[in-house]
């Protein structure tokens, strides 16, 4: 679910057409694959990977859909990325980074690999706003409970940053629960205030998704689109 909400979150138009854009840690390539699925022919996304079978079914996946000329994926780290990641800055640059840094893993390895990092949340933010052309947005889909570091990560480098609940609906006993994930979207270089919007439910009392959630996760639509007409629920 994750990453259909991360590539919904991505704004297309507005000032600075998004053109050209980086997955940092693209995984199987699902958001960046349902982001191509929305854009015009005009989008291209470049992937950054570090597991090679993991690239390489990404890249699979894309050919399969006839989007092999639009996504590139390119084996690397995001500290160190290599040259067709760094030759030339990015309008966007969107992101689920690894929920949990190296030493609070959990005990299955399987699970540690996908969560689990050496980068800490600071320098994973910041070495995504590297790679952003000026006034380009950075959009990240993480855990509520780290989202006072991630603004803080934000902080002096990017502006007008706004900040996107993700409300898993009520509990069995109707009480709304705290949402379990947010998306932050910020743009490099720019001064602005920030915005803290009602956010998606994404489900209802009796568990199906949301007609709202239900546009984005299943209908293809843009997260920008779904909450101006739902207004979050």
């Amino acid at each position: 679910m994750d990453p259909v909400l991360l590539a919904a979150a991505v704004p297309l138009d507005g000032p600075g057409p998004v053109r050209r854009v980086l997955d940092a840690g693209a995984g199987t390539g699902a958001a960046a694959l349902c982001l191509l699925a929305r854009a015009g022919t005009d989008v291209a996304v470049t992937g950054l990977e570090t597991d090679p079978e993991t690239a390489a079914l990404a890249a699979r996946s894309a050919a399969l859909n006839g989007w092999d000329a639009r996504l590139e994926m390119v084996r690397g780290t995001l500290l160190a990325p290599p040259t067709p990641v760094t030759a030339r800055p990015f309008d966007a640059v969107l992101t689920n980074p690894p929920y949990m840094e190296d030493g609070t893993r959990p005990p299955d390895p399987g699970r540690a690999a996908a969560h689990a990092t050496d980068i800490p949340l600071a320098a994973w933010i910041g070495a995504c706003l590297d790679r952003l052309r000026p006034k380009g947005r950075l959009v990240v889909i993480h855990r509520a409970d780290r989202l006072d570091a991630l603004l803080a990560a934000l902080t002096g480098r990017a502006g007008a940053v706004e900040v996107l609940p993700l409300w898993p609906g009520p509990g069995a006993d109707g009480v709304p629960r705290p949402a379990r994930r947010v998306i932050v979207r910020a743009r490099l270089g720019v001064r602005g205030p920030a915005t803290l919007h009602p956010g998606l439910v994404l489900h209802g009392p009796d568990g199906a998704h949301t007609p709202a959630a239900e546009a984005v996760l299943r209908g293809g639509a843009a997260l920008d689109a779904v909450l101006r007409g739902h207004s979050g629920g």
